[in-house]
């Protein structure tokens, strides 16, 4: 039977950063994900300040420019009719934000955590995982192509989702739950030339345009999880066009020259939780842990943060570490999770989401302070 020092189930964002970092230690780590390698998920696209700052440390930012992710330095919000520019300024390090899509980022965290010494393994799904004396984890069984293997670890992380295998077979308990949900409609338009993202905030709708890797702008349209099953029956194209006519009209004309590439996509809504981060033999990083609404786009973010708390408390060892890492990662979350909670609720005017967008951006300039004051992240990323 294989052996592994760590385990990870998932190759996304969350899952192979963690595999990287402790890879970059030293630790002998099996990464795997059911899916093709370079694959596309849904995603919210944009990162903020700590998940840039996260990945210039890590050595990885040149290469997600480099990818075609623009560096975006403005953010445009339009509460109702009035507009707020906002400038990136320069902060530990960061003058610019970016938004790849997933087909870029996570093949760049994937090579990473090879060349670190991870093994990678895509196509692969986890069947179940193996427990030892008094219920502890103690690896996985593996389906690849219908070739099933066993491994054995100290530590299985569950890296793979809103529908973690890993969290259901742990047993892993919900320890907070959201009201709220938002159901999102994106696709990607050429030729918009926005300069900066921008966020459209109207009573009962709201909508986003990002600039993102090969010369697109990832538009959304916004709406509770209500109105999107109410009017299902116009479809993709046209849920969106109502949408997008009534949150961003500034942005109708640019929409309306230049045809779309691709096909639109739909995330129907599901409200925010958090899970146990950890138990006897497993830990779980990313969506599999906490998620909360995308409105707030914070997702990516969220990964990167936790996936390098995660790697510090499995190097240093021990259920202490664990459980100081589920502690952070809750006091880190619990904030930004109730602000997603109740802008995904829709029950807002232009006065109070301006004010919850004050309330997360002070918010994350706190979790930039702490990500930027965190000891060992240079020794970790040598």
């Amino acid at each position: 039977m294989e052996r592994y020092d760590v385990v990870i189930v998932g190759a996304r964002c969350a899952g192979a950063a963690t595999a990287m970092l402790l890879a970059r230690r030293g630790a002998r780590v099996l990464l795997v994900d059911r899916a093709p390698e370079g694959s596309d998920t849904l995603s919210t696209h944009a990162l903020m300040r700590g998940g840039v700052l996260l990945l210039a440390r890590w050595g990885l930012l040149g290469e997600v420019m480099d990818g075609g992710a623009p560096p975006l330095r403005t953010t445009t919000f339009f509460y109702g009719d009035k507009r707020v520019d906002v400038a990136v300024k320069l902060r530990h390090g960061i003058d610019a934000l970016v938004a790849p899509r997933r087909t870029l980022l996570d093949p760049i965290l994937v090579r990473a955590a090879r060349r670190a010494g991870a093994e990678v393994r895509h196509r692969t799904g986890v069947m179940s995982l193996r427990f030892g004396p008094g219920g502890r984890v103690r690896g996985a069984i593996l389906d690849h192509g219908g070739t099933v293997t066993e491994v054995e670890a100290d530590l299985v992380v569950g890296a793979d989702g809103l529908r973690s295998t890993v969290a259901r077979q742990a047993g892993a308990v919900t320890t907070r739950e959201g009201k709220h949900a938002s159901a999102i409609i994106y696709g990607y338009w050429p030729g918009l030339a926005l300069g900066g993202t921008h966020g459209f905030y109207r009573p009962g709708v709201a909508a986003g345009a990002i600039p993102t890797d090969g010369g697109l702008t990832c538009v959304f349209a916004a709406m509770p999880t209500q109105r999107f099953e109410a009017e299902a029956r116009i479809g993709l194209d046209g849920i969106t066009a109502r949408v997008l006519a009534e949150a961003a009209p500034e942005l109708a004309p640019a929409i309306a020259a230049n045809p779309r590439r691709g096909a639109l996509r739909p995330f129907r809504g599901r409200a925010g939780f958090l899970r146990r981060a950890h138990g006897p033999g497993w830990a779980l990083v990313g969506d599999a842990g906490y998620f909360k609404d995308p409105l707030t786009a914070h997702g990516i973010t969220d990964a990167l943060r936790d996936a390098d708390a995660l790697a510090r408390a499995i190097a240093a060892g021990g259920e202490a570490a664990l459980a100081a890492y589920g502690e952070e990662r809750d006091a880190a979350s619990l904030e930004l999770f109730e602000l997603s909670d109740r802008t995904a609720s829709f029950a807002w005017d232009a006065g109070e989401i301006e004010q919850l967008h004050r309330n997360l951006s002070d918010v994350m300039n706190r979790e930039v302070a702490a990500i930027a004051a965190r000891e060992g992240l240079q020794r970790i990323a040598a």
